[in-house]
């Protein structure tokens, strides 16, 4: 098998294993209805969600993503949680990379309103703590900016 099919198989792999460990990207336990002034999240689509189950944070290149949220708190000015982030090595680069999972607490801050989106609340932050051990040049403690549209 030549180098580029090979390439090509592993990275067909990867995408697969975040795809299965991740899941629909903002699967959601809770819809946003009609009416309902709920402060959202905002997925990799600009989809708004409320209590995701899983939330992808690299939403480039599918190397990083949150699975098996539960969430303890979801309210008009923080959420809290707790779950699992998988994370791409990228070793030896990350098309032949592996995945591994590290159990973390998560919160959602810093609400602004949704531009575009009749002023809808959503959070802007996402800061994540690794209970464990942390993916490689990671800190303990990561902020994430969200985008809200």
């Amino acid at each position: 098998m030549g180098r580029q099919k090979v390439r090509s198989a592993v990275l067909a792999g990867a995408v697969a294993a975040l795809a299965a460990a991740v899941g629909p990207v903002g699967t959601a336990t809770a819809a946003v209805g009609p009416g309902e002034p709920h402060t959202v999240v905002v997925d990799c689509s600009g989809q708004p969600q409320v209590r995701p189950s899983s939330y992808l944070i690299a939403c480039g290149d599918g190397n990083n993503g949150l699975v098996s949220l539960e969430w303890t708190q979801w309210g008009a000015a923080s959420a809290e949680g707790r779950g699992s982030d998988v994370v791409n090595d990228c070793v030896p680069y990350c098309a032949a990379g592996r995945f591994h999972t590290y159990p973390v607490t998560v919160r959602l801050d810093t609400v602004r309103p949704r531009p575009g989106q009749s002023g809808q609340p959503y959070f802007t932050v996402l800061h994540v703590h690794y209970t464990a051990d942390t993916p490689a040049r990671t800190p303990r403690d990561a902020t994430y900016s969200i985008v809200g549209v």
